[in-house]
């Protein structure tokens, strides 16, 4: 790959995973008034984990098809609030702009990471932000925030669900 995305070069910048947990602690028990609330269609959790990647990023990708972004309530890519396509936004392939990661393990994450959950369901409906991890990295000790069930420094043992997976950000790319 060239790395040249639509528009031009493309550069691969740090995530700040700081800015993305101050960012959950901040908001993960209510609402920011910049974002629409989607609780009462859906549920909310996958467009708080986007505001908290963002925040540790500052990088949006505006592809109407294949993109990650938030404009307003009726403007935004399934990506920024879809739990499967922000999953699919994140471990795509190509190099776009926007933030990017990989599957890991429990032990591979880090305060910024992303988890994601599968109910009784076949699709993965939940996107929690992992907050802290502890050392060993146990269900217990990995704490994350979210919304739909409004949460801060829940433990993942709390959780009950079918199925689990890690998300670990690697970093953004910004065009230049």
């Amino acid at each position: 790959m060239s790395g040249k995305g639509e528009h031009g070069m493309l550069k691969r910048i740090p995530y700040d995973r700081r800015a993305a947990v101050a960012y959950a602690h901040k908001w993960a028990l209510g609402r920011n008034p910049a974002y629409y609330d989607y609780e009462e269609i859906g549920g909310d959790c996958t467009n708080f984990a986007s505001q908290c990647l963002f925040a540790g990023t500052g990088v949006m990708n505006y592809d109407s098809v294949y993109g990650w972004y938030y404009i307003d309530a009726n403007r935004k890519s399934p990506s920024w609030t879809g739990v499967e396509y922000f999953y699919n936004f994140l471990t795509r392939t190509g190099k776009s702009a926007g933030p990017f990661g990989e599957l890991t393990t429990l032990d591979g994450l880090m305060p910024g990471d992303m988890v994601q959950l599968r109910f009784g369901k076949d699709v993965f409906s939940h996107t929690p932000v992992v907050v802290d991890v502890g050392y060993p990295a146990t269900m217990e000790n990995v704490l994350v925030a979210a919304h739909s069930y409004d949460a801060d420094r829940r433990p993942l043992s709390t959780y009950f669900f079918n199925e689990i997976r890690f998300l670990h950000i690697l970093g953004a790319y910004r065009e230049f």
